[in-house]
């Protein structure tokens, strides 16, 4: 059972380590959907503690997959998880750099640069709705999210002011 578990950690990590484009929370949506109502490691509720204590702790975004593995399959998940998804994509870094270096300023490269902008956008944007979705904060989250999206994006305010906000926003409508 645990070597079946160790296999489907690998498969499931590996590919999402070639989309971390933008950086792991590009793939928290997928993450997620493998998670829990793929493979059934977890519920919403244990997916989203999961989430919110990658997100406390330093370190890279996809610590998300480590805590997934242990969820799932105990250290040697942990272990392996943390491998697929951080592995593969150095490699891929470390080969490409060398290409990208040798050409230096190319029409393809801003072409490239260009067009993973909106995908990385993209990826990162469903991540959001995932984790609002499994949040189970109904309106009031949407609401909040998106009220603190647009002061980020149009005021200079500190983040410190939308994170306040929505607190007092779930305390004062939530009770």
């Amino acid at each position: 059972m645990l070597l079946y578990k160790l296999l489907q950690i690998l498969k499931v990590f590996v590919p999402l380590s070639f989309l971390t484009i933008g950086g792991g929370q590009s793939i928290i949506a997928d993450v997620h959907r493998q998670a829990v109502a793929v493979q059934g490691w977890m519920t919403d509720a244990q997916f989203l503690d999961l989430y919110a204590l990658s997100r406390l702790t330093p370190g890279p975004g996809s610590l998300l997959a480590t805590l997934v593995g242990w969820q799932a399959a105990g250290w040697a998940g942990a272990l392996l998880a943390s491998a697929a998804i951080f592995l593969p994509s150095s490699v891929l870094v470390y080969s490409l750099a060398r290409v990208w270096a040798r050409h230096r300023g190319a029409a393809w490269q801003r072409v490239v640069e260009t067009g993973l902008a909106p995908v990385a956008a993209g990826m990162i944007l469903a991540a959001s709705a995932t984790v609002l979705r499994a949040a189970e904060g109904g309106w009031l989250a949407w609401a909040v999210a998106a009220v603190s999206t647009a002061l980020l994006l149009f005021t200079r305010v500190s983040p410190f002011l939308p994170l306040g906000m929505g607190a007092a926003a779930f305390v004062l409508f939530w009770s």
